[in-house]
């Protein structure tokens, strides 16, 4: 880990070298292929789409703020935040209802 390592904007901690993951704020399947991207830690990233439909990240949680702003999101950047920038973890299969 270095000073140069890009910050998560979720849960602000440093991304080591290859720890990073690219998401689309609006998924590439509701037109957002071309849009903004933010580097996200995979965990952080994996947690999103766990936590949340493609039509309701490109409806109502496609800025950082939104995507912080979940209730469940929220609970989990403030217990991710207390972890090492290079710790990963399983995130249990599929919990969100469909």
């Amino acid at each position: 880990m270095t000073n140069s390592d890009p910050i998560c904007p979720l849960c602000n901690r440093p991304i080591p070298d290859g720890g990073g993951s690219l998401h689309h704020l609006i998924p590439k399947l509701k037109g957002g292929k071309g849009g903004p991207t933010v580097l996200l830690h995979q965990i952080c990233h994996k947690e999103v789409h766990a936590t949340l439909t493609e039509a309701e990240l490109a409806r109502e949680f496609n800025t950082v703020e939104a995507l912080c702003a979940h209730p469940r999101l929220e609970k989990f950047l403030n217990w991710v935040r207390k972890r090492p920038p290079g710790f990963r973890s399983k995130v249990p299969g599929k919990r969100r209802g469909r």
